[in-house]
C-alpha cells in the first residue's frame, strides 16, 4: 500500500514538473493564458469543488445521519448543475469581454472606478475565509495518514501542506488544473470502486440494503443532537441549501473564466455532470454502507474508531475490506480529494491578494516578474497559515467547510448571479452582497443557528440577495 502511495506522489510530481514549464507569466499563473483544455478545467472544477468534504465529510455525515443527509448530498448536486448548465457559459463571455484574471475583477469591468473599492474589499472576505477552507482540507490529510499509515495527525498535516503548497507555489494554475484533473479520476475511482466492493461483503452478511433504503426515515437523522436541531421540512431547507453555495466560489467560477470558447465550455459540461452523479451516488453510498457494515461487526475492531469520529469511516472502510494494491490506490484518491482543493484556494488567495489587493495599494504598477514572485511567495505564506489554524482548530471537516462555504457562497454568489442576469445591479447593490453575506453568515453560525434552527448557509445567502436587491433599487447606477 506504501508503495502504491509513493507511486502516486512521484505521477504527481512528474505532472507538476511538465506542466509548470509552461506557466511563463504572471497571467498564466493566475488563470492560465488560455493554455488549457475545457475538459482538463471541468475535471479540475469538479476535483477542487468536492476536496476532503466529499471523501470525509459527505461520507461521515451518510454514516451518523442515515438516510436524512441525502437533502445535503441533493443540495450539492443541483447546486453544481445549475453552476455549470446557466453559469458556465455567462462567465465564459464575461472573462473573454473584460479580460478579468479574478472574480472581483468581472464586478470592476462593470462598474467603471470601483477596482479598488471592490478589490481590497472581495480580497479580505477571501482571505478570511479561504484560511479556515485551507485548514479543513489540511486536517482531513492528518486523518487519512493517521488511519492508513498510522502516522500521528500532525506529520500527515505536515505532509499534506508541504505537498499541496510547493507544487502550487511552483506553477501555480496550469500546475494545480493539470494535478487536478489526475486527482479528479482518482476521486472518482474511488467512489465507484468502494461502494460496490462494500455491497458485495454487506451480502455476505445478509444485510439487506435496498430493504434499508426503502425503510429508513429521510426527514428525521439518526444523530439525536442533529434531530434536536433540525427535522422535517427544515432538515430538507438546511441540507437543499448548500446548492446556494457554489454560485459564489471563486476556486470554481475560475475555471468557467479560464475556458477558451463557448463551444469548449458546453462540451465540458457534460463530463463534469457525469463525474457529479457518480462521485456523490458513491459517496453517499459508502456512508450509509459503511454504518450498516460496522453494526454488522464486518469492520471488527476499527469500529470503535469510526464511533469516536464518523469521518474516519471511508479510509477504514478502504484499510479493512480491500487488497493493499487497490487500497492504496483508493486511499490515494482520498488525499487527491484534499490536495486538489487546497492547492486551488491557495491560488485564489495569493491571486486575489496581489491582482485585488496589492495592485489597487500599490501606487506604480509592479514588474511582471516581480508581481510572480510576489504571488509564489503569498501562496508560501497562506499555506503556512492554513496549516497553524488545522493544528489548533478541533471542529470537523465538514463543520469547517460548512461555514466556509457559507461566507464565501453567501459574500460573492448573489452579486454573481445578478451581475449576469439582473441588468438593474448596481454598485450598492454588490457592495451590500458582499458585506451583508460576510456579517450574517458570522454572525448566524455563532449566536442564531441553534436558537432557530436554520443553517448559516441558508440564512446568509438570503439575507445577502434581497439586500443586493433592495440596495440596488434604492441606489441604482447614473444612466450615461
Amino acid at each position: 500500500m506504501i508503495i502504491v502511495f509513493i507511486a502516486y506522489i512521484i505521477i504527481l510530481l512528474g505532472i507538476v514538473t511538465y506542466s509548470a514549464r509552461r506557466s511563463k507569466t504572471n497571467d498564466d499563473f493566475v488563470l492560465g493564458g488560455k493554455k488549457i483544455s475545457g475538459f482538463s478545467l471541468a475535471l479540475s472544477e469538479r476535483a477542487t469543488g468536492e476536496s476532503a468534504w466529499l471523501l470525509l465529510g459527505l461520507t461521515g455525515y451518510a454514516y451518523s445521519e442515515g438516510m436524512a443527509a441525502i437533502w445535503v448530498a441533493m443540495g450539492c448536486v443541483s447546486g453544481i448543475l445549475f453552476l455549470w448548465i446557466f453559469l458556465a457559459e455567462p462567465l465564459q463571455q464575461l472573462t473573454e469581454k473584460t479580460g478579468a484574471l479574478t472574480v472581483p475583477s468581472l464586478f470592476s469591468a462593470k462598474f467603471e472606478g470601483t477596482s479598488k473599492s471592490f478589490g481590497i474589499l472581495s480580497s479580505l472576505i477571501i482571505v478570511f475565509f479561504f484560511v479556515l477552507y485551507i485548514a479543513a482540507q489540511f486536517s482531513g490529510a492528518g486523518k487519512i495518514f493517521n488511519d492508513t499509515f498510522n502516522i500521528d495527525p500532525f506529520w500527515g498535516m505536515v505532509i499534506g501542506s508541504v505537498l499541496v503548497t510547493f507544487y502550487t507555489m511552483l506553477g501555480g494554475f496550469i500546475t494545480v488544473v493539470a494535478t487536478d484533473a489526475f486527482q479528479a479520476i482518482l476521486m472518482v475511482f474511488t467512489t465507484v470502486v468502494l461502494p460496490i466492493v462494500a455491497l458485495g461483503i454487506a451480502a455476505t452478511y445478509n444485510i439487506n440494503i435496498a430493504e434499508t433504503i426503502a425503510h429508513a426515515s429521510y426527514t428525521i437523522p439518526l444523530n439525536v443532537e442533529v434531530a434536536k436541531q433540525a427535522t422535517g421540512g427544515l432538515l430538507i431547507l438546511n441540507g437543499l441549501s448548500w446548492a446556494f453555495g457554489y454560485t459564489g466560489q471563486p476556486q470554481l467560477l475560475t475555471r468557467m473564466m479560464a475556458m477558451r470558447s463557448k463551444k469548449e465550455t458546453r462540451q465540458s459540461r457534460w463530463l463534469a455532470i457525469a463525474w457529479t452523479l457518480l462521485a456523490y451516488g458513491g459517496a453517499f453510498m459508502i456512508g450509509i454502507i459503511g454504518f450498516e457494515l460496522v453494526q454488522a461487526g464486518a469492520l471488527g475492531d476499527a469500529a470503535t474508531s469510526v464511533a469516536n469520529d464518523a469521518e474516519k469511516i471511508m479510509p477504514i472502510m478502504v484499510m479493512t475490506l480491500l487488497n493493499p494494491i487497490l487500497a492504496g490506490i483508493l486511499l490515494s484518491g482520498a488525499v487527491s480529494a484534499m490536495m486538489s482543493t487546497a492547492s486551488s484556494q491557495l491560488m485564489v488567495v495569493s491571486s486575489s491578494m496581489t491582482e485585488d489587493f496589492y495592485s489597487q495599494l500599490a501606487k506604480k504598477k509592479m514588474e511582471e516578474k516581480r508581481l510572480l514572485l510576489l504571488n509564489k511567495i503569498l501562496t508560501l505564506v497562506v499555506g503556512l497559515v492554513g496549516f497553524l489554524l488545522a493544528i489548533v482548530m478541533e471542529d470537523t471537516v465538514y463543520g469547517l467547510v460548512s461555514y466556509a462555504w457559507s461566507g464565501i457562497g453567501a459574500s460573492f454568489g448573489p452579486a454573481i448571479v445578478l451581475l449576469i442576469f439582473w441588468k438593474r445591479l448596481s454598485r450598492a447593490g454588490i457592495f451590500a452582497s458582499l458585506i451583508t453575506g460576510t456579517l450574517s453568515a458570522v454572525i448566524w453560525k455563532t449566536w442564531l443557528v441553534e436558537p432557530t434552527g436554520i443553517s448559516e448557509r441558508l440564512a446568509s445567502y438570503v439575507l445577502a440577495f434581497s439586500l443586493a436587491v433592495i440596495f440596488s433599487l434604492i441606489f441604482p447606477e447614473k444612466k450615461k
